[in-house]
């Protein structure tokens, strides 16, 4: 059975690569999206970036307030929920 489901499957390796590659990337892009290390590091860089008069503090104040609105994760609307 299983050479003849090798060979019925072959057509589909290039998908089931694709599919593969596709859930990588999801999955790296959660980890730099969601994971609190990154995010920690990063409104550090802003703090330092402002420290250094390098970005204007209603900017900094803002790439923050996203970065720790991605921390907490979505907050849904009750009446959106059905």
């Amino acid at each position: 059975m299983g050479l003849i489901t090798a060979i019925l499957t072959a057509p589909l390796a290039p998908v089931r690569v694709v599919v593969w590659a596709g859930e990588l990337i999801r999955d790296q892009v959660n980890h730099e999206l969601f994971d609190p290390g990154v995010i920690r590091r990063q409104i550090q860089q802003i703090d330092e970036a402002r420290a250094a008069g390098r970005i204007d503090p209603a900017e900094a104040d803002r790439r923050q307030q996203e970065l720790i609105s991605r921390l907490l994760g979505p907050v849904g609307n009750p009446e959106e929920e059905g």
